[in-house]
């Protein structure tokens, strides 16, 4: 059994409609993103994910961090049965609904963020493309990072505001910087005005991003 999951349905009906996967941060849980997901396209069939690890006082985490050093220490180990697990969860809603992997999208918050990231560049057979709001980079990741033939579909818009006390920007940048010779021109980012959250112009960023991958036939 993969991951608790949440489903919404698009309200624009399709015969197969293109999936988000929503992926939160410490502390939150699967009802986290969902609004975020009601800002997007229409057409757009939600996942909503629930990290395994429960935190406190309440909500959930893909990995506990040892607050004791900063910035604080991942466990790496449990970091790596999420990133299975979510894996596995992409497969079975894939199988469940009949999502396609070359319409399908994750959109990671801050820890949900660097998971999404994880998932995408390891498995990208999974996933089209992955928006990371507010995120950093995985300890190690560039290590395994999947061979470039199978990147070459995958793309990726990454998010972060300028005054972001909690992962500071540039931790984004260093995302960036990161991602740009494995992405080359398919890798976009943009910074805003803002703290650790979604804003308005994030989630704007969001939805054009997404709403130009997966036009119809036929559309401009």
């Amino acid at each position: 059994m993969g991951l608790v999951s949440l489903i919404r349905e698009p309200s624009v009906a399709s015969e197969r409609p293109p999936l988000l996967v929503l992926l939160h941060g410490i502390g939150a849980d699967e009802l986290d993103l969902l609004d975020v997901a009601q800002a997007l396209d229409p057409r757009l069939r939600a996942a909503s994910l629930r990290g395994p690890q429960e935190t406190e006082p309440m909500g959930y985490a893909w990995y506990a961090l040892d607050w004791r050093s900063m910035p604080p220490t991942p466990d790496l180990a449990q970091a790596e049965r999420s990133r299975e697990e979510v894996a596995a969860t992409l497969e079975e809603i894939a199988s469940r609904t009949g999502a396609d992997p070359g319409s399908t999208f994750l959109f990671g918050f801050s820890q949900g963020a660097t998971m999404a990231l994880a998932v995408a560049l390891t498995r990208p057979e999974l996933a089209r493309g992955v928006i990371l709001h507010s995120g950093r980079m995985l300890q190690g990741l560039e290590r395994r990072v999947a061979p470039p033939g199978r990147l070459a579909r995958l793309e990726a818009l990454v998010l972060h505001g300028v005054h972001d006390d909690v992962l500071p920007v540039e931790r984004g940048r260093e995302m960036r910087d990161a991602l740009v010779p494995i992405l080359g021109p398919r890798l976009e980012y943009r910074e805003h005005e803002a703290g650790h959250f979604v804003t308005p112009d994030s989630i704007a960023d969001a939805a054009r991003w997404l709403s130009a991958r997966i036009r119809g036939p036929g559309e401009g």
